[in-house]
């Protein structure tokens, strides 16, 4: 009864969202309130329950969201993103611009939405594709495949990020393999753009631009490139740091230098100085519009917010149930258990379209089944957090928002889309499960 209360309930998720357009704050409290009260919990428990979930989940993770997103939305209003692309596209040269545009954009993803990365990075195409000899589809695919790579593998991606509080997974490790597994996924798509970008026509010619590949070393509004560099790195370099120090054979030893990066790789410090290090990029703009970028970061970091801490409610609600006992899943592999999490998290995705949603549902129904599939020590915790992502790419078709953004600004037509951007997250997220369960044989 309690498996037909889940089923019952994740559907009805879907619906909420995708039929009915209810916000996912409010289709995940009301799924844990469902859940809660058909699971035989008292009224005041379930929300008690709900909120302790609630207010765990935020504690770890609530002001990291918001330096993250002021981090990104800093990096898009000052150039810092088309620095960053331009100088990976004069690092590897015109003829292989794709492949440059492509890790450009796995890039910039990390702190930048990828919808907001491909509207910003997407006017390079024509330029590009008009110099180098090469059809402007190729580089409208590998644009669009890079940047979807990083959205659901690397933290301070809102969707990884989650999971990774949600599962209690160390950051700095989901970080790590995330990058690797990342780039893995976003050449996959580079590949699929060389494949069957050549094959594609737009659906109508692209509208002449004058708009070139920017020189950005002269111009006094764009941001130097190491500026631009600093506040996306340097958080993620300490995070990292910080992890390999409490490895738990402390390679670094445990004495000051330990404690020092245990301090300054701590999350949020991490973001916070990453936050600082942001505002250096401003050049020419008055503090109004400084003050305006830092509201408009923290009312869509509000958001996300929401969303995260009600899936952390959500998560809450599930572990009251014994779910081996439920299953009779007995003694079963870490292989079973990152399968089932890619499973669930793709079938959410391709049903109501958003990742990032798929990702914190997913989360909150694997987290009570860990210790069941063996995947509770450091890095297997990380790798379901990444079985998670890789499921939650597969695939991004008509009802997710990305799709049409792809399509749209690429002028293709849904069929052309379809083969073109959902073929590639296909291939994308296969490729990403079969390099964590080679990781998880590696090092399991």
């Amino acid at each position: 009864m309690e498996l037909i209360v889940l089923f019952s309930v994740i559907v009805l998720i879907i619906i909420a969202t995708v039929r009915f357009k209810v916000h996912p704050v409010f289709s995940l409290t009301l799924a844990a309130i469902v859940c809660g009260l058909l699971f035989g919990l008292s009224p005041g428990n379930v929300m008690n329950t709900i909120g302790e979930g609630f207010g765990k989940t935020l504690s770890s993770i609530g002001l990291v969201i918001a330096f993250g997103t002021v981090i990104g939305t800093f990096l898009e209003r000052t150039g810092g993103t088309k620095v960053l692309a331009n100088a990976i596209i004069k690092g590897v040269g015109l003829q292989r611009s794709p492949l440059a545009l492509n890790l450009a954009g796995l890039i910039i993803s990390i702190p930048v939405y990828c919808d907001s990365g491909f509207v910003i990075l997407s006017s390079l195409n024509k330029a590009l594709s008009k110099k180098a000899g090469i059809k402007i589809l190729v580089f409208a695919i590998a644009l669009a495949t890079g940047l979807y790579s990083a959205h659901v593998f690397v933290p301070p991606t809102p969707g990884p990020l989650a999971a990774a509080a949600i599962l209690e997974a160390d950051l700095g490790m989901v970080m790590l393999f995330g990058l690797l597994v990342a780039v893995c996924v976003s050449l996959a798509g580079y590949l699929w753009a060389l494949y069957m970008g050549k094959r594609l026509n737009t659906q109508e010619e692209v509208p002449e631009t004058n708009k070139t590949i920017m020189d950005t070393s002269g111009r006094e509004d764009y941001p130097s490139l190491l500026k631009t560099l600093l506040p996306l790195f340097l958080p993620l370099l300490l995070i990292a740091l910080k992890s390999v120090a409490e490895y738990p054979t402390f390679p670094l030893g445990e004495g000051v230098l330990a404690s020092l990066l245990g301090f300054l790789g701590n999350p949020i410090t991490a973001l916070f100085i990453g936050v600082l290090f942001s505002f250096t990029m401003v050049r020419g703009v008055g503090k109004k519009q400084n003050q305006e970028w830092v509201a408009e970061s923290l009312k869509q970091a509000g958001s996300i917010v929401l969303i995260t801490g009600a899936g952390g409610a959500f998560g809450a609600i599930l572990r009251t149930l014994d779910f081996e006992s439920l299953l009779q899943i007995g003694s079963a592999s870490g292989l079973g258990g990152l399968l089932l999490a890619f499973g669930i998290a793709a079938v959410l995705k391709t049903a109501q379209g958003s990742s990032t949603v798929s990702i914190i549902t997913t989360a909150a129904i694997i987290a009570p089944l860990l210790g069941t599939f063996g995947l509770e020590g450091i890095v297997n915790k990380a790798l379901a957090v990444l079985a998670i992502g890789a499921g939650a790419m597969t695939v991004s078709h008509v009802n997710d928002s990305y799709f049409w953004v792809v399509a749209e600004f690429s002028h293709m037509d849904m069929k052309t889309a379809l083969r073109g951007h959902t073929l590639a997250t296909f291939f994308q997220g296969l490729t990403g499960i079969l390099i964590i369960l080679g990781l998880y044989l590696l090092l399991g």
